[in-house]
């Protein structure tokens, strides 16, 4: 359909699970994207084969989104070669499990700085070019857990559900500018992150999604397609709960 022809896009943890789906998606949908990772190198091959089957532009973008300094040189090359930028995916994301008792401040930091703290970074860097052209969209990862909370789970669930908050005060705060801020919050999506919990626990989470299946990452980037795309124009501030109807 090309619903994201020539819209310009900027997508990070894209070199596996949920974000290397959305960068496809994107791809496929005609968005011109910049696509960021953490290891040099690691998006150049799919960056190409995803140019030659769709005609879209990948230009990948390497670093960590802890690093401000290379966040913001990333946003400037993104306005000296494109003049702009519609979509914000901040998909990047760490999950660090520790129950009550065993939590250290170095967990809580690790977690934080990546899902909260470069989250927000990655917004007021993207306002200063969204501002100027007066729209854009801005789509952050949340999760079920953020939202549900779950047993073992503080401190990811904490930086999840401070991702919800952020979304729907930003988008109060963004929405006179025409930028809309959105999240998703997806439920148990079947990634190498999500296995890693080990085969009981997955099994165990299975019988609690009504839909009676897991997630894909497929699931998720349709989401992000539809929140980046003009089809959400009016719908800004709402986490859109992608689960299966999933009991935490």
């Amino acid at each position: 359909m090309n619903i994201l022809k020539d819209k310009v896009a900027l997508i990070t943890g894209c070199n596996r699970g949920i974000g290397k789906k959305i960068l496809y998606r994107f791809a496929q949908e005609g968005a011109v994207v910049y696509a960021v990772a953490r290891v040099e190198g690691s998006l150049d091959k799919s960056a190409k084969e995803l140019s030659e089957k769709f005609g879209s532009k990948i230009i990948p973008l390497y670093f960590d989104v802890r690093e401000t300094d290379k966040a913001k040189a990333a946003l400037i090359k993104i306005k000296k070669q494109s003049g702009r930028l519609d979509i914000l995916v901040n998909n990047a994301g760490v999950m660090k499990d520790a129950l009550i008792g065993m939590i250290d401040e170095k967990l809580m930091k690790d977690i934080f700085d990546v899902n909260v703290f470069a989250v927000i970074n990655m917004i007021q860097l993207a306002y200063k070019l969204m501002s100027r052209q007066k729209s854009g969209s801005i789509i952050n990862l949340s999760s079920i857990v953020g939202i549900e909370g779950n047993a073992g789970q503080m401190v990811y669930s904490a930086s999840k559900g401070a991702v919800a908050a952020l979304t729907k005060t930003s988008a109060k705060e963004l929405a006179p500018l025409n930028i809309r801020v959105n999240a998703i919050a997806p439920g148990m999506i079947d990634t190498d992150m999500f296995r890693s919990i080990g085969e009981e626990k997955v099994e165990e989470h299975l019988s609690n999604i009504k839909i009676g299946r897991l997630g894909t990452p497929t699931d998720i980037a349709n989401a992000a397609v539809f929140l980046g795309s003009d089809l959400s124009s009016y719908i800004t501030g709402q986490i859109l709960g992608v689960d299966g109807e999933a009991l935490v």
